[in-house]
């Protein structure tokens, strides 16, 4: 994201706008604690799968529940990533509807960077994996495991590692994976539908669009809602249409900008509500019934050697570094935009590094693409997991070199000596705000007087005769 200070002279990755930082701010304190449980969760996937428990593991992933007469009689992985990712997705919509409505994606200038760095940090993994595979005889299959970007996942890298990064930077980090997923689910729709039952996919049209006109005619209540959007997921499910598809088409039809009289949207009102049910619950597990793959010397090497898994790694290590590198400068040489005083060009490669950890979604896309080859499947998922854990070292090392600049502009940014509420580096065309830390500080110097007077009596008091 970024502000525009001016028409002549725009900012890349300048400081947010108050109230987009109080969002972005309150996003990522959720996401942050959802990545660090799915950090565990994916640990706790691995010693699973890598200790004698592993034929437990395979069975509870395997052990299929469910009415087989509604067409869901499904595994619990599979209900896991049908079902629990379709929470995730919705999450999304209703993100990437807020910022196309009330949010700085909604200026077209200001559009143009994260837009254009997530598409360039998509295609240009998806071509480093195309050409790895063209030149080594892999499967074109699987061109789009690496372009996904975890954002919980990267943000629990940067809780794990200490590193307070500046607003606008955790800003842009946020947007494009907003813009990253809107693109994933339309790869997830157009690409890996197999065949469409029509009547299944019209059931879920017709229960979308009685969805829209609920809330536009202001129709409240869980019980209402909650049951539609089961009936609406099972109909899209059966459609063959991948079922994460209606999550978000639910997300993006809530009303993302609040009326007169309302404090917040019922899209803020809701997502506030699902997010914690999303990084908390939905997508740790997930990741525990996907990221338990049996890890040996062997298949390391493996990931290394054969065409498939290389493209997915150098895809999240290289393909995201330069595509988001790479679309972000050319962003700004084409607009003329400089990039904030605050920050250099190497701070950007740390973000775009770190966008390569794509874990969730990637995970996600790699069952699908390889789902005829349960081998190739699981090596896709160590590739998946080790390209994402290059991606967050390379990552932690360049930010680790500027964290004494973050870590000042982070304090400055929440500073807030008058104690209002408001941070003070928003506040300082406010005259009302001046007044006040006018009196603060005179209180101050009031106070270092009387103690100046008590030290200069106590001084003379020592000095006089013994």
């Amino acid at each position: 994201m970024a502000t525009t200070p001016s028409a002549n002279n725009r900012k890349l990755l300048g400081r947010l706008s108050l109230p987009e930082r109080n969002f972005v701010a309150d996003a990522l304190r959720t996401e942050t604690v959802g990545g660090v449980l799915l950090l565990v969760a994916a640990v706790a996937a691995l010693v699973w799968a890598n200790t004698p428990l592993r034929d437990s593991y395979a069975s509870v992933s395997q052990f299929h529940l469910g009415p087989s007469a509604l067409g869901l009689n499904l595994s619990v992985q599979h209900w896991a990533a049908d079902g629990l990712l379709a929470v995730f997705f919705f999450v999304a919509g209703i993100e990437l509807k807020r910022e196309l409505v009330a949010g700085d994606l909604r200026d077209p200038k200001a559009a143009i960077l994260p837009v254009v760095a997530a598409v360039c940090g998509m295609a240009v993994p998806a071509l480093v994996y195309t050409l790895t595979n063209a030149i080594g005889g892999g499967s074109l299959g699987g061109w789009a495991v690496p372009t996904a970007t975890d954002i919980a996942f990267a943000l629990a890298v940067l809780a794990v590692i200490g590193t307070s990064l500046p607003s606008a930077l955790r800003a842009f980090l946020l947007t494009l994976a907003v813009v990253d997923d809107l693109f994933a689910i339309l790869i997830i729709a157009i690409f890996f539908t197999d065949h469409i039952d029509f009547g299944a996919l019209g059931g879920a049209v017709v229960g979308l669009g009685v969805f829209w006109v609920l809330l536009r005619k202001g129709v409240r209540g869980w019980y209402v809602y909650v049951p539609l959007a089961l009936v609406i997921w099972g109909l899209m499910h059966n459609s063959g249409v991948h079922a994460t598809i209606s999550g978000v088409a639910m997300g993006l039809m809530l009303r993302c900008h609040p009326h007169e009289g309302e404090e917040h949207s019922p899209g803020e009102h809701i997502e506030h509500l699902v997010r914690p049910l999303s990084a908390g619950l939905a997508v740790p597990l997930f990741a525990l019934f996907s990221a338990g793959v049996v890890v040996s010397g062997g298949a390391i090497g493996d990931v290394f050697t054969r065409p498939e898994t290389l493209g997915v790694v150098l895809g999240l290590v290289v393909g995201k570094a330069v595509g988001i590198f790479g679309g972000t400068w050319l962003a700004a040489r084409f607009t003329r935009a400089s990039l904030s005083e605050d920050l250099v060009w190497p701070d950007v490669l740390a973000v775009a590094s770190l966008a390569g950890i794509g874990f969730t979604v990637s995970l996600l896309i790699g069952e699908l693409a390889f789902k005829n080859d349960p081998v190739l499947t699981d090596e896709v998922k160590a590739a998946v997991l080790i390209g994402s854990l290059i991606a967050a070292v390379l990552a932690t090392t360049l930010l680790k070199v500027r964290n004494a600049k973050y870590r000042a502009l982070y304090e400055a940014e929440e500073l807030d000596e008058d104690s209002d509420g408001i941070p003070d580096i928003y506040e300082q065309n406010n005259p009302a705000y001046h007044l006040r830390m006018a009196e603060i500080h005179e209180r101050k110097a009031a106070e270092h007087r009387r103690l100046a007077e008590v030290a200069g009596g106590a001084s003379e008091e020592n000095d006089g005769p013994a």
